[in-house]
């Protein structure tokens, strides 16, 4: 007996046997179920996700001698005809072979007549939109008003190309790609009935080739079996894609993780002797990032078709969480940019050391880094570990043209204060300076930034018990108060005051000028100053005297000395 390809030999036969597409099956179900069946269904969706196969268990279901019903018997001669192909009353027609008027008049000719077997007579055409223009016409009379013995059945990959006229006669109903987890989970059942050798990271990767189309897929194991002979390894179906080999994705992510240029470019070079995709290559180490962040945040979401557990886990805790986001947000940047560099080895070596380049430890070291008061830190969300980067680094990043995205962690991050190599000189007390310093000049002394900032110089000082401040926040800015921000102004308050410190935040409007309220009066002040100078100017009233002109209002501005 000739050998039968998997996608034949296994195609499903009921609607419990089909993967996905519950959409479709539900709706289907209940309308054979509740015998509500519409004439005409047309079936839509890319290549191999089950357009044809619903059809035919559709025209099964209706033609079942035990019935119309959601379960056909799959045993009566009508079942075993449909599935043989050979139903006499189940009509399929390729419309790309057969797009003239004159196909569609012959094949319409027979429509009147009663079924032959069948209790339907059910018309499959599969890529309908191939039909031409005048086709399309012929069908539509007996597209809308068919005799009750005749259903259609209409499959396209392109619905967008069927008139209005067709796909308004018609219940339409869109097959979705299938996710990979589905056809990894049926290919390896495939391989259960054949009593075929498997390994997981193999069906995964077939299963991500398949491009969510479950016919691809079959056909691609069935080329792996074959590469493979009778077995598949992961090995053996990287070799047969052509894909990348793994072991060469965890040596850069390895020597990503170093942060030395010398082991990248050395992983490179070892890669370039392979001729491979760049982009392939760029693609697979993005995959491998975004892994990377679940497995640090989600431990438990290790998946078996990964492999390497150990490696893995490793890099999760070399790479820090900052890290893994800068190198993700470089790499889409990258792939993005690949196909404009001059070489594509060249383009994909840029991307790597703009990788290393953009890490926050590496621009501290080098021989021009320069020791600052002021540092950054950016507080990891998965080990609350704080990593000190200069703020000079916050501005470097910040002007980079790489991606506004990949500076935010850093542009925005709390300033404050961290012991050097030489001890710093640190800020007098408040208390040591003026015991009734006033609260703008308290405000002024604390090393805040950002938000934090923002916060404090909208507050004023309602009352001051010894140690204990009571603060109250214009309603305006309470949105943006939190218990780790009035934090981080109570830990700024307590090095200011050289001691121990705590403060209560009362959202509440008070008339006490806050120091925001004070700087913005001051700059009306100024401004108003600066507008009055203007126009007493005996110059510019000379000019506007004699040209007729005017100062334009909103044009002055205050220049600081």
């Amino acid at each position: 007996m000739s050998y039968q390809v998997l996608a034949r030999k296994w195609r499903p036969r009921n609607f419990s046997e089909m993967v996905g597409q519950s959409h479709v099956l539900q709706a289907l179900i209940n309308a054979l179920d509740a015998d509500r069946l519409h004439h005409a269904f047309l079936f839509t969706g890319t290549r191999g996700v089950g357009k044809t196969t619903i059809a035919r268990i559709l025209a099964k279901s209706l033609n079942c001698e035990q019935g119309v019903s959601s379960t056909p018997c799959g045993k009566c001669s009508a079942c075993k005809e449909i599935d043989e192909g050979r139903f006499v009353d189940l009509i399929e027609v390729d419309a790309a072979s057969r797009t003239k008027v004159e196909d569609t008049r012959d094949l319409l000719d027979n429509v009147q007549y009663a079924p032959t077997r069948g209790r339907y007579k059910v018309y499959l055409i599969d890529e309908v939109h191939m039909l031409s223009n005048h086709s399309f016409n012929a069908l539509l009379k007996t597209l809308e008003e068919p005799p009750p013995h005749v259903k259609f059945l209409l499959a396209t990959t392109d619905p967008q190309k069927l008139p209005v006229t067709v796909l308004s006669r018609c219940l339409q109903f869109n097959l979705r790609r299938l996710p990979v987890e589905q056809i990894q989970d049926y290919l390896q059942d495939t391989l259960g009935r054949e009593n075929l050798n498997f390994e997981v990271a193999g069906l995964a990767q077939l299963a991500k080739a398949a491009d969510g189309s479950m016919r691809d897929a079959l056909s691609l194991l069935d080329q792996a079996i074959g590469f493979g002979g009778g077995q598949v390894l992961e090995s053996d179906v990287r070799s047969m894609l052509g894909s990348l080999d793994r072991s060469h994705v965890l040596s850069l992510l390895s020597a990503l993780s170093e942060g030395q240029a010398s082991s990248v470019m050395q992983v490179v070079a070892q890669l370039a002797e392979q001729s491979p995709d760049y982009a392939d290559v760029l693609a697979e180490l993005i995959s491998h990032f975004h892994y990377l962040a679940l497995i640090q945040q989600l431990p438990d979401a290790y998946d078996e078709s990964m492999g390497d557990k150990a490696i893995l886990e490793s890099l999760a805790q070399n790479i820090s969480v900052e890290d893994i986001q800068l190198y993700y947000q470089i790499g889409l940047v990258g792939r993005r940019d690949l196909p404009l560099a001059p070489d594509p080895r060249g383009g994909f070596e840029m991307i790597l050391l703009r990788m290393l380049a953009f890490r926050p430890e590496s621009i501290q070291s080098g021989p021009e880094a320069t020791p600052t008061k002021k540092t950054v830190s950016t507080k990891s969300t998965n080990d609350n570990q704080s990593v000190g980067v200069k703020a000079e680094t916050a501005q470097s990043i910040k002007s980079a043209s790489v991606n506004e995205s990949m500076a935010e962690p850093l542009a925005t991050a709390d300033l404050e204060r961290k012991s050097e190599s030489k001890p710093e000189k640190q800020t007098a007390p408040v208390s040591s300076i003026k015991e009734d310093a006033d609260w703008h000049q308290i405000v002024s002394q604390l090393q805040l930034g950002g938000v934090d900032k923002q916060l404090a110089m909208n507050c004023a000082l309602l009352t001051q018990e010894n140690d204990k401040l009571t603060l109250a926040l214009q309603p305006a800015s309470a949105p943006m108060l939190t218990r780790e921000r009035e934090g981080r102004i109570q830990d700024a308050l307590s090095q200011v005051y050289g001691r121990s410190m705590q403060i209560t935040i009362e959202p509440q409007s008070v008339e006490i000028e806050t120091p925001a309220g004070r700087d913005e009066r001051i700059a009306a002040e100024k401004q108003a100053s600066a507008e009055s100078a203007i126009e007493n100017d005996s110059n510019v009233q000379s000019i506007v005297d004699s040209f007729g002109g005017k100062v334009k209002a909103n044009s002055v501005q205050v220049v600081e000395e």
